[in-house]
């Protein structure tokens, strides 16, 4: 049985990938009577929210060679992700890139 003990980037053939998740979050800060945020007392910091809200977010991952994008969504980790469905999750996506991009 074939066996896949790394991943590479359909585009370039490099293994120098990243999975990165971008999440744009919006902050909120209570204005009471001694200063902005219930959670401040002496200075305005931005761990110090009173509420924070995601608005968007995206995964992907990013081949740090070429910077080729590929689309992906993790919400668990478990042994069925591995070297080969990750391989084959690039490969899908470079083969629809290369579609979009004839047409």
């Amino acid at each position: 049985m074939y066996h896949i003990d790394r991943v590479v980037c359909p585009a370039c053939n490099d293994n120098n990938l990243v999975l990165k998740y971008a999440a744009t979050y919006e902050y909120s800060y209570i204005i009471d009577s001694n200063a902005p945020g219930q959670n401040i007392t002496n200075e305005l910091l931005p761990y110090m929210y009173d509420s924070r809200e995601q608005k968007d977010g995206e995964q992907y991952i990013e081949c740090r060679t070429c910077g080729a994008h590929y689309p992906c969504y993790f919400d668990k980790w478990t042994e069925d992700i591995n070297a080969k469905t990750i391989q084959k999750a690039l490969h899908s996506a470079y083969l629809s890139k290369q579609q979009i991009n004839t047409i």
